[in-house]
């Protein structure tokens, strides 16, 4: 197959090998390392008898290869597990129960997520938009004392710890100002209006230190494309420089700019963990840091694929972007 089309089915197929790669390394990492297992995964307060049902459970006796193909098996068909008075069934995907609260991993997850998604995408508008906009200006400006101010406040967001942001927001904003409440995270469905006001904070302080790297990334990119031969043919042929850098310089310095954003959005799923301890945000994050301190492996094996999950996702989506951001990009 040739052209775009093409280039999707592959896409999707490298995308899909990505993640079994991916649950491969996890799996090895987390279920194939030196000590008990069954007492890791159950904790340390289980006793002898539900270390040895987790051991049924997870299957130790058999070799890895054979685990692993039950894992797989789970997150396409589902599991049953014995609870010691029933048998649970784990629908698909199943990434295992949570043997620190007796709960499905994926519900855990299915509750969690919505928050971190909430904050990293309304975060990324934000980014996006003062990044890309303050490196735009500033290449646009270069040399001016525009660019002086604009380069002056770039370097200090980009110095300035998120925690550091975020406090004096709430003091300045919410303690002396009294413009908005103290953050506390409503559901969008119950209520949308108070959704997006208890999450402008946390959207702010995440995207400031971010838009300090997209504004960077973009002047220069920005410069580079505006050096080229046909940007000088543009302006020989007396098109404005405002329609030059706005259509035609502007979209051959995107791809750069595309790939951190891929980057950024799938790590900050699950490592946005400052942002929402000091906005007290129930996230991927917060829970991750939860279950690594009480030793919840299941739980820390599930997050850790559902963040892979979400890198790999991105870092597609941005793939096909490429393609429709810039056409000199060759398609393979």
């Amino acid at each position: 197959m040739s052209g775009f089309g093409g280039f999707l089915v592959r896409r999707s197929l490298g995308t899909v090998v990505t993640l079994l790669a991916i649950s491969v390394l996890v799996y090895v990492v987390f279920y194939a390392t030196p000590g008990n297992v069954a007492q890791i995964t159950c904790g340390p307060r289980c006793s002898p008898e539900q270390v040895h049902q987790v051991a049924q459970q997870l299957r130790l006796d058999d070799p890895l290869y054979v685990r692993y193909w039950h894992f797989l098996e789970g997150l396409f068909a589902g599991q049953d597990y014995s609870t010691g008075t029933s048998v649970e069934h784990c629908p698909a995907p199943c990434l295992g129960l949570s043997y620190q609260s007796d709960r499905q991993v994926m519900d855990i997850i299915l509750t969690k997520l919505p928050v971190s998604l909430s904050l990293v995408l309304g975060a990324m508008v934000l980014w996006l938009v003062l990044g890309v906009g303050t490196g735009v200006l500033s290449a646009w400006r270069r040399g001016r004392f525009t660019e002086r101010v604009l380069t002056a406040l770039t370097l200090a967001g980009w110095a300035t710890p998120v925690f550091v942001i975020g406090l004096v927001l709430m003091i300045v904003v919410c303690g002396e100002l009294q413009l908005l409440p103290f953050p506390q995270y409503v559901k969008f469905t119950d209520d949308p209006e108070q959704w997006a006001w208890n999450l402008l904070l946390p959207w702010l302080s995440l995207a400031l230190i971010e838009a300090a790297a997209f504004a960077r990334l973009t002047r220069a990119s920005m410069l580079e494309t505006l050096a080229e031969d046909h940007i000088r043919t543009f302006r020989a042929y007396g098109v404005a420089e405002r329609t030059i850098v706005g259509r035609h310089a502007l979209r051959g310095a995107l791809a750069p700019v595309i790939a951190l954003n891929a980057n950024n959005v799938g790590s900050a799923i699950g490592g946005a963990v400052l942002t929402e301890t000091l906005f007290g945000l129930p996230g991927i994050g917060q829970e991750l840091v939860h279950a690594v301190n009480v030793v919840d492996l299941p739980v820390v094996v599930g997050m850790v694929l559902v963040i892979g999950f979400f890198v790999v996702l991105a870092n597609a989506v941005a793939d096909v972007l490429y393609a429709v951001a810039d056409r000199r990009v060759v398609l393979t």
